[in-house]
């Protein structure tokens, strides 16, 4: 480690001068580039192989699970066979009841993981670019992560009521750390030559962080963000079974009391789905910003 400027630095290979951006775009790799008609025929050709190739596992099961079911090898209460589960989707869709416990359970999970994620990236950077924050914020702010989501969850409860200001603080306490960790660690990791070519550029500290710190650490960053969406729906889930009247938490509870094992399915697969959905779009977004990193490999 350095003393300059009390940032934390690595020594890497000497630094390129760029224009907007102090993270060049390699030259010595380029990457292939392939005609209009061709690449969208790779394309295609790449994702509908890649998506056969991981729906064999998940098809394959759910047949089996299927013949055996109708076999009667295994029971039909603990666990009903994927048409039966079907059925019981649309007869829930078909009702209206389902979007409107999704479309609640959403708005949940995305204001608690915008707060929860905004906080752990401005912590993570401070924490991360001044070692004076590391001492003060670091010990404590671990401390609290190592604080189980159900052992807060009666406190939240006591604080903030059963509305939803409870339900959204506990999606964003799992939602920060993951992002707080991986922004402190992509920081970490920054190149301390190109710490020295900004103060031959003259960059003020605002300018390091924003034209130097967060491109370097965008691939730390990414997959921080994509942790925390997964802590932010087990945050879902401790919320809405706990304490609440509406989202897909509560009906798969209100399910599980009258022995609707059909209906637990149902939620199961929609919160696995939808996870899943959104963890594909910050895939997407990542690839197309991370371009630049001739050693990304995503």
């Amino acid at each position: 480690m350095s003393d300059h400027a009390g940032l934390y630095r690595q020594d890497p290979p000497a630094p390129v001068h760029g224009s907007e951006s102090l993270v060049p775009e390699p030259a010595a790799k380029q990457r292939q580039r392939v005609s209009p008609g061709e690449s969208g025929a790779g394309i295609w050709r790449k994702s509908l192989g890649t998506l056969a190739a991981g729906a064999v596992l998940p098809v394959s099961l759910l047949v089996l699970w299927q013949v055996l079911g109708d076999l009667g090898y295994i029971s039909e209460l603990l666990f009903p066979t994927p048409l039966r589960i079907a059925e019981a989707f649309v007869h829930l869709a078909g009702s209206g009841d389902l979007g409107g416990h999704v479309r609640i359970s959403l708005v949940r999970a995305a204001a608690g993981f915008a707060l929860g994620g905004a906080l752990g990236l401005a912590f993570g950077i401070l924490v991360g670019v001044f070692r004076i924050s590391e001492r003060v914020l670091d010990p404590s702010i671990q401390m609290v992560r190592m604080i189980p989501h159900l052992a807060v969850a009666p406190l939240f409860v006591l604080w903030f009521g059963i509305g939803e200001s409870s339900k959204i603080l506990l999606i964003a306490k799992g939602a920060f750390f993951p992002l707080y960790i991986q922004t402190y660690l992509g920081i970490r990791g920054v190149d301390n030559k190109w710490f020295e070519v900004t103060r031959v550029l003259g960059f003020t500290r605002i300018q390091q962080i924003f034209r130097l710190v967060i491109p370097s650490s965008l691939p730390h960053i990414f997959l921080g963000i994509r942790l925390s969406l997964g802590l932010a729906w087990l945050g879902l889930v401790v919320a809405e079974i706990m304490g609440s009247t509406s989202g897909i938490g509560y009906l798969m509870t209100d399910a599980r009391q009258f022995s609707k094992t059909a209906t637990v399915f149902v939620c199961i697969v929609l919160f696995a789905v939808i996870g899943k959905a959104a963890d594909a779009a910050v895939r997407l977004v990542e690839r197309r910003l991370l371009k630049w990193n001739d050693s990304y490999e995503g």
